[in-house]
């Protein structure tokens, strides 16, 4: 199958500057390919990953793809996508930024698969090197404030006001493409639906600056949709904040958790987007839903290759591990690395003694108001340690309550849970 006829049966196509032209260019070449990612943190976050898995796509099929890290133009920001300016990063923490980011695609993207493997790039190389002078003589030149003001990333900022600098960000991207044509003989660039200003005028300059009397210089854009979530929120986000592909940001358990959790009326579309299961596996899990939805064979199927995928087979098994420990209420099967990831977001508390009665603890830790109401959740069987129910108000913690000699997980009815560090 036609990679572009694949891109399309799982809807990942928005928009492309030339079909017909494009179509014939892949069909006759091994394709140079580019997409660009601005390190504005730390780590990239799940709305990355489908240009990082359009380069993959194009890779399996065998071409090249370039992963664009933008040391340049993250020190001066998108204004695509945005209401209002991005606050400026120094030199350093954007170059520290840049760094993570080509580590963490590198994961996700064939390193070792000879002429096709994934080529490292950092805007900052050659961007660094523009003076003002070459800036306006070179490039500025070509592109007309007519012409820029027309696109829409600059179009909607008008009204509330857009500087100098990020007015410029698309003559930025624009020498990428350039830069990235001349020297590696990149000839497609991908980005988000957002980035369609940005992609045609870097087509623009390729043709104005290369095409010659006799050939008009050809390059192609292709432009991934924007994620929408049925229920009107935001993808990639929630009530924590972004859900990031660090590890150390968001665990492989929360990672695991957020696909898992999709809703039904997403979760065939996700694994269209998202992973690289058949036409034919997807149409079955697709059938499966609609015979069993409340099997969640499709979400099960979804968080499994995703989190294997970003964060491999070992992180995909503790994520299964303390799913099934918690919907099972047998925590003692965990290990203290698999409790740090699934108990993160709960109330903890650090124990001053080591061996504390459990109505006293109860009360310290404010999982119970008073000793008067712990005694009655003691007596009542309402107090688990450990998955275990407790109903001795007697009862001291010892040594054996303590995971690793680190934690203890108290629970408080059915789904409060508690966590107990030790110093």
């Amino acid at each position: 199958m036609h990679i572009l006829d694949d891109l399309e049966q799982r809807g990942l196509i928005q928009q492309t500057t030339d079909d017909e032209g494009l179509r014939k260019h892949l069909e006759e070449n091994t394709v140079t390919l580019y997409c660009g990612f601005d390190p504005t943190a730390d780590s990239l976050h799940i709305g990355h990953l489908l240009p990082i898995l359009m380069l993959k796509r194009f890779q399996k099929a065998g071409h090249r793809p370039i992963a664009l890290v933008g040391g340049g133009t993250g020190m001066i920001g998108d204004p695509s996508g945005r209401s209002t300016e991005r606050s400026f990063n120094t030199e350093d923490v954007v170059k520290g930024y840049a760094e993570q980011i080509q580590e963490q695609i590198a994961e996700l993207l064939e390193v070792n698969q000879g002429e096709n493997s994934v080529v490292p790039r950092n805007n900052y190389e050659w961007l660094s090197k523009i003076s003002i002078i070459e800036f306006l003589r070179d490039y500025g030149k070509h592109f007309s404030i007519n012409y820029m003001l027309a696109k829409d990333s600059v179009e909607s900022r008008l009204e509330n006001g857009i500087s100098f600098t990020e007015f410029s960000y698309m003559i930025l991207q624009s020498a990428d493409f350039l830069n990235l044509y001349e020297k590696e003989n990149c000839t497609l660039q991908i980005g988000g639906s957002d980035q369609w200003g940005n992609i045609t005028a870097g087509l623009e300059l390729i043709r104005r600056t290369k095409s010659s009397e006799d050939e008009e210089a050809k390059a192609y854009g292709i432009t991934v949709p924007l994620i929408t979530k049925s229920d009107g929120t935001k993808f990639g986000k929630t009530a924590g904040g972004a859900i990031w592909l660090d590890p150390k940001k968001t665990t492989p358990y929360e990672f695991y958790q957020f696909w898992i959790n999709t809703d039904d009326r997403d979760v065939i579309k996700f694994i269209k987007y998202f992973t690289f299961l058949s036409v034919e596996e997807i149409a079955d899990l697709e059938k499966q839903l609609q015979e069993a939805p409340e099997k969640r064979i499709p979400h099960k199927r979804l968080a499994e290759e995703m989190t294997k995928m970003v964060h491999g087979a070992e992180a995909l098994e503790q994520a299964e591990r303390i799913t099934e420990a918690l919907f099972s209420g047998n925590i003692s099967t965990l290990n203290a690395v698999e409790i740090e990831q699934g108990f993160k977001d709960v109330p903890s508390y650090t124990a001053k003694e080591r061996n504390v009665g459990l109505v006293d603890l109860l009360v310290e830790a404010g999982i119970s108001s008073s000793k008067r109401q712990a005694r009655e959740d003691v007596k009542n069987g309402a107090v688990y340690i450990n998955g275990e129910r407790k109903d001795d108000i007697n009862y001291s913690l010892s040594d054996e309550d303590r995971i690793e000699n680190r934690f203890t997980i108290i629970r408080r009815g059915k789904k409060r849970y508690f966590l107990i560090r030790y110093e």
